[in-house]
């Protein structure tokens, strides 16, 4: 008998930031540890992470970090755990620690695991098995404990087509079913969608339609280098067409080689082109996007900041990657971008659904299959957990067995019985990185950021001499974003009047309190700048002393 808590640093009424922790006695396990993408009201900010403090006051606890799949919203935060605990395990399979190692991580962190292949931690053992997602070698895992196994599905979906290192073994997850599953953690991501996600995902077809006609057009083709899957439809629906694919970026061509080598992707010999053929009539070329700037490399090349790649008239540019909510707005600019290049667009259609992600029958077999005493919805917005919860109520599970939870909230198993009375909670909070930085950037210069974006800055400056205690230089005033000098020399004569009066009577005293003077400045040239144009500027004042 043993003590279970399970809790989510992230990855719940979220879309990624994945990060689950399992609790049995005194030991932890972490399960996924994802980024989530910014969206542009988080000025600046190039991705967000779970808050990790948890995991550094209890690491000496952390057994180790068992990722399902080498996506950006499952692993991304790896390297930023790292720096935290430096020491902690990191378990993942082939394909997800070359990932891990191409962003930078050093090999001898990560322990290469591979799928029904056991590992044991005393009492408790983790089994990966083998799932089907648009990354290769994905994983869900089981954990059996003495009251029964916990099982995380990570990303999946049912389709027979997709083998080797893409297929999913569904005996092995009856059989683990049958053993006894004292609870299962499924994604939510795609609940709404009814009935099967395959075939809709399959994009072969899709592709040779828009390479066929567009024949005479060179084509750009932007992916997500981690959806080897889809990457792999592209090639397959280029076959026989003689056409060159030119693979743009050295980190894309890295990935593309090493899956070539392990066999996750096949391709016609003789089909890869260099830059040579970058402005062939009929070019193919694959063009990648990363975790901090969703459709960046577009977006530099209608720009004209590529180095290699100009936009030319007629090219057809095909998003073939996941939408984002967070990045619909930059998807839209860029078309719009495109279109005034004279680009023909193209754009994965919504009766094909690009996101290897289960839906409500992929989701019931799943259950049917693990046939769970307890069901905890994980993995995407609020809305998705609550369809995937009534999906298990559809298939009779009783509803106080199925639990939904919120980041931070703790569910907590004794001897195997949930303990609905319990209402722990973890300190949670969202980690915004900026940069090559690990610190959080905070919600206070988020909101400066906000604050200059919509209302600009007035900066003052002035000196003072410390001997003769009068005013040498100033008041000085310089404003960026908020008003056009030129046009409002009245206005910038009150504004140095107003600091004139508040200098003049501050530094009469015996000692000059120059943080006074600051605030009294900010204060009221504050309240004169709202009266004047109803905007709140940011107030920077520079008083000094010489």
């Amino acid at each position: 008998m043993c003590n279970i808590k399970i809790f989510s640093l992230g990855g719940l009424d979220e879309m990624g930031k994945n990060c689950y922790v399992v609790e049995i006695d005194n030991d932890i396990f972490v399960f996924d540890c994802g980024l989530k993408y910014a969206n542009e009201n988080l000025y600046g900010i190039d991705y967000i992470i779970p808050d990790f403090d948890y995991l550094i006051k209890n690491n000496k606890r952390i057994k180790g970090v068992f990722l399902t799949h080498g996506h950006y919203e499952n692993m991304g935060a790896v390297q930023d755990l790292l720096m935290e605990l430096p020491d902690v395990a990191i378990y993942a399979t082939r394909f997800t620690k070359f990932i891990l190692e191409n962003d930078g991580i050093p090999s001898k962190k990560i322990t290469e695991i591979k799928p029904h292949k056991k590992i044991n931690f005393g009492p408790v053992s983790i089994f990966p098995i083998n799932v089907s997602h648009s990354a290769p070698d994905a994983v869900m895992y089981v954990i059996n404990t003495k009251d029964g196994a916990i099982v995380y599905t990570g990303d999946f979906i049912i389709d027979p087509k997709m083998m080797g290192k893409y297929s999913m073994d569904l005996g092995k997850i009856a059989y683990v079913g049958k053993q006894g599953i004292l609870a299962l953690m499924c994604e939510s991501v795609f609940s709404e969608h009814v009935g099967h996600t395959s075939p809709s995902h399959r994009l072969t077809g899709f592709f040779k339609d828009v390479i066929k006609h567009h024949e005479k057009d060179r084509i750009i083709f932007s992916v997500l280098p981690t959806h080897i899957y889809t990457i792999q439809e592209i090639f397959d629906a280029a076959k026989n067409t003689h056409r060159k694919i030119v693979i743009m970026g050295k980190n894309l061509q890295n990935i593309i080689s090493f899956s070539k080598k392990e066999g996750y992707l096949t391709l016609e010999d003789g089909v890869i082109g260099d830059l040579s053929n970058i402005d062939d009539q009929d070019a193919i070329l694959l063009v990648q996007d990363n975790k901090e700037n969703p459709y960046g490399s577009i977006g530099k090349i209608v720009n004209g900041y590529d180095k290699f790649i100009h936009i030319k008239e007629n090219d057809t540019v095909v998003f073939a990657e996941p939408k984002y909510d967070s990045s619909e707005k930059t998807l839209v600019k860029v078309e719009n971008d495109l279109a005034v290049n004279g680009c023909n667009i193209v754009t994965i259609p919504k009766e094909k659904n690009i996101l290897h992600h289960a839906s409500s029958e992929d989701l019931m077999i799943m259950i049917k299959l693990v046939n769970p005493k307890y069901y905890i919805p994980v993995k995407g917005e609020y809305r998705h957990m609550v369809n995937n919860a009534n999906i298990a109520t559809e298939l009779n599970m009783p509803p106080e067995n199925i639990i939904l939870k919120q980041n931070g909230d703790v569910i907590e198993f004794v001897d195997g019985e949930y303990q609905a009375d319990k209402f722990d909670k973890i300190k949670v909070n969202d980690v915004l990185i900026d940069g090559n930085s690990s610190e959080d950037v905070g919600e206070l210069v988020i909101k400066d950021r906000e604050m200059l974006s919509e209302n600009g800055i007035v900066l003052i400056s002035a000196t003072v001499s410390k001997k003769d205690r009068i005013l040498l230089v100033g008041p000085e005033v310089t404003t960026r974003g908020f008003i056009y000098v030129k046009d409002s020399g009245e206005m910038i004569e009150e504004i140095k009047k107003i600091c004139l009066t508040i200098i003049e009577r501050n530094i009469l005293d015996t000692y000059i309190e120059f943080n006074k003077i600051k605030n009294e400045i900010r204060e009221e040239l504050g309240k004169y700048l709202y009266q004047e144009t109803e905007c709140k500027p940011m107030i920077i004042a520079v008083v000094q002393e010489v």
